[in-house]
């Protein structure tokens, strides 16, 4: 089994500023050599480049190859569940969009304390063992964005879940907020297979400080640097697969590269991650991994994950404006604080949107 999965979150563009505007070919050339490699896994959600996302894949993958050669995830959106008749409705819509006729892996999306409480009263949980049950998905899972306390409780109250999709990274692994360290041994404590997201937190550790890449370099110049944050994740024993957002041919063919004959990290080279991680937070100030999901419904239009970049690779003010053309400016912010309720990283948001706006907005 090869643990690098596909992640339909963060496709190729054809227009930076519109996430629905696909690079198709180029989206189909990537589609066709990650099998081609002998990878099998794709994951995507609802609510992925603005509800595209499935039906992207199904596009890509679904029309174009046998169903049984490729393995697919899909996730039930608990943050847009209000009723029980939401869960078939949703269900339903992306069994066509995807036009999988089942899911191999379905996953309770993002749950947090909020999420699991919404989970629970819609009785997301049964819902998703009854499809099981119906052979609509093969494997039951949730992602998870909260304390290792808040996963031990979830994993004892539903012993029959299978896995468990965490954000693990060295950058994260000992973060008091994230705790990827933490959940990860609750996952592994519950005898749950573990599914890695963000493991290069968005590109964060794609481009990493200059001195911290000169000690990746020094060590094995042949190898990239997001190489090692894949690696570091994949290396873990409980760990099955570990999910890339590639977004370009290039970013896929590096990673299938590396990935296609893994072999874990050895100790020096775990030890060498986390010496680039005290130098990485160091130096970046605002950990957003540029997920969007603040940015879903933001009534100032803010692109949040835009200006965090730029603020952290401490850019001038014209990329400022560039990024900011025709949408909202960070002092725009209403205060409304739907972007801090979505945020998987639980950042502040609207005191960061402050800090960008004071740096980058002349008084």
């Amino acid at each position: 089994m090869k643990k690098l999965g596909f992640g339909f979150m963060r496709l190729p563009l054809l227009d930076g500023a519109d996430p629905t505007s696909f690079d198709e070919a180029q989206i189909f050339r990537m589609v066709d050599t990650f099998l081609q490699k002998g990878f099998t896994y794709f994951d995507t959600a609802y609510m992925y480049h603005n509800g595209k996302s499935e039906e992207m894949l199904k596009k890509a993958l679904v029309e174009r190859y046998p169903r049984e050669s490729f393995l697919l995830a899909d996730k039930l959106p608990t943050m847009f569940l209000k009723q029980p008749e939401d869960l078939p409705r949703i269900f339903q819509e992306q069994l066509g969009r995807t036009g999988a006729g089942y899911f191999d892996y379905y996953l309770l999306h993002c749950l947090d304390r909020e999420n699991y409480a919404i989970a629970e009263r819609l009785n997301c949980f049964d819902f998703v063992m009854q499809k099981k049950a119906e052979g609509k998905v093969r494997h039951f899972g949730f992602s998870f964005h909260d304390s290792a306390e808040l996963l031990d409780e979830i994993l004892t109250a539903h012993p029959e879940v299978e896995f468990v999709q965490l954000q693990i990274n060295y950058l994260d692994w000992d973060s008091e907020k994230v705790q990827s360290r933490l959940c990860y041994e609750t996952a592994v404590k519950h005898g749950k297979d573990v599914i890695v997201m963000e493991p290069v937190k968005g590109g964060t550790l794609a481009g990493v400080p200059k001195l911290a890449e000169d000690l990746f370099r020094a060590h094995e110049p042949a190898l990239s640097v997001p190489s090692w944050a894949i690696r570091f994740a994949a290396s873990l024993p409980q760990v099955v697969r570990v999910l890339s957002g590639m977004s370009s041919y290039e970013q896929l063919a590096d990673n299938t590269a590396f990935m296609e004959h893994f072999k874990p990290l050895t100790e020096e080279e775990t030890a060498l991650c986390l010496r680039v991680r005290d130098i990485i937070n160091h130096e970046i100030e605002i950990p957003c991994t540029a997920c969007s999901y603040c940015t879903e419904g933001c009534p100032a239009e803010i692109p949040i994950p835009d200006y965090f970049r730029i603020y952290n690779r401490k850019q001038d003010s014209e990329a400022y404006e560039a990024a900011g053309s025709g949408r909202g400016k960070a002092s725009d912010c209403l205060t409304c604080g739907q972007c801090e309720e979505h945020c998987p990283q639980h950042l502040p948001i609207i005191d960061l949107l402050r800090q960008v706006a004071a740096k980058y907005e002349p008084v």
